[in-house]
């Protein structure tokens, strides 16, 4: 793949399992070879049948944003000529910043590192992100691929300008996939250690480490806690599949915090990447690659309902999530112009997934063509 010398966006860090399962990358400045390219094969696509959408203007290529409460507000890592750069074109050079979706608003949270993943506090009072900025004497490693995932990725929390800065975890593993209960009491991340990546939890002040999942060959990430503060959502990926299947077959999981009740939510061997949830409990947002290589978003039901297609576009969308209301979701598609990641923001208002309609997390009928997940520990 041809990448440009230029600076670029790292895109992933809830992406990066499924982007790696291909030889191609999607970066921001990257050529039109990229795997968001679809295939010639590729059918028309009708944009009428989309949902209404816009570009969110006046801000860098910036990938995996995510809302603030105030559903205007939203954080997410953007392309920084201040990021260090290693003159590597597998490395992103991002940092987080915090934009609101009309494009009136654009502030820099963090100054110096690569960062990756951020999420704001239900108070709207402080967010977490995840940055090397204390170990820029490490190999920046590869935040596209999992067998190189930047070691020395730690999570921090700021105010909302990015002062007072904590910093969370001091291991010079791969923490990253970052997210905050609904309560704000916990913090759900994905932690690597010796290439392996676990699913873990920690309280908002960054004490009471506990280890949620103890797998080998999976590997769970992207997770979410689901409005009863006690579910997380969650995607999982066999390690041994990696490279050799495309796209990685990726499974929908929910598990208990206390990692009990481990649960089989999709029953396919198809990719569905970086579930996020919906307030209603039921629904949540996940990519998928259909037609060859047209990576499209999906709404999916934990009820077992037929998944409903959100985007028509020939190309990559994905990175996706809710506002906290579920009316709107922020999303990256791939713009024109160079094949840039742009931000977008799409209105779901017409679909009612807001938490007026929550009635707790539902079971999810098993199909009688269902594949089954046998080999998921979570023993410890």
């Amino acid at each position: 793949m041809r990448i440009s010398s230029a600076l670029r966006l790292t895109v992933l860090c809830l992406a990066s399992a499924a982007f790696s399962t291909t030889a191609n990358r999607v970066q921001a400045g990257s050529h039109t070879d990229t795997v968001s390219g679809a295939s010639p094969e590729a059918p028309v696509i009708d944009h009428s049948k989309e949902l209404p959408v816009r570009l969110i203007p006046n801000i860098p290529p910036a990938a995996e944003a995510y809302y603030a409460p105030d559903n205007y507000h939203f954080i997410a890592q953007a392309r920084d000529p201040d990021a260090q750069q290693a003159g590597d074109s597998r490395i992103g050079g991002a940092l987080t910043y915090i934009f609101t979706d009309d494009g009136k608003l654009t502030r820099r949270i963090n100054d110096r590192g690569q960062d990756a993943c951020s999420y704001f506090f239900p108070d709207q009072q402080r967010v977490i992100w995840t940055s090397t900025r204390d170990n820029m004497d490490m190999p920046l490693g590869n935040w596209s691929d999992p067998k190189d995932y930047p070691r020395g990725a730690e999570l921090y929390t700021s105010d909302l300008y990015g002062n007072d800065v904590v910093r969370l975890t001091n291991n010079k593993w791969y923490d990253a996939e970052v997210t905050v209960s609904p309560n704000g009491e916990w913090i759900v991340f994905t932690r690597q250690i010796d290439g392996n990546a676990n699913l873990w939890r920690m309280r908002a002040d960054g004490s009471d480490e506990q280890q949620i999942t103890f797998t080998e060959d999976w590997q769970p990430g992207a997770p979410f806690y689901m409005p009863d503060n006690e579910t997380i959502l969650f995607q999982a990926w066999r390690a041994s599949e990696y490279g050799k299947i495309r796209p990685t077959p990726m499974t929908v999981f929910t598990i208990k915090a206390d990692g009990t009740e481990l649960t089989q939510r999709t029953f396919t061997r198809n990719m569905h990447w970086g579930p996020a949830p919906a307030g209603d409990g039921r629904h949540y947002l996940y990519t998928t690659v259909i037609d060859g290589n047209n990576w499209e978003l999906f709404l999916g039901d934990l009820a077992g309902g037929e998944p409903l297609r959100l985007t028509y576009n020939t190309g990559f969308d994905g990175m996706k999530s809710f506002s906290k209301d579920s009316r709107k979701m922020l999303f990256v598609r791939v713009a024109n112009e160079g094949n840039a990641l742009f931000t977008h923001v799409m209105d779901l208002s017409s679909l009612n997934l807001g938490a007026e309609n929550y009635q707790g997390v539902p079971d999810t009928p098993v199909p009688d063509d269902a594949v089954l997940v046998t080999d998921f520990t979570v023993e410890r």
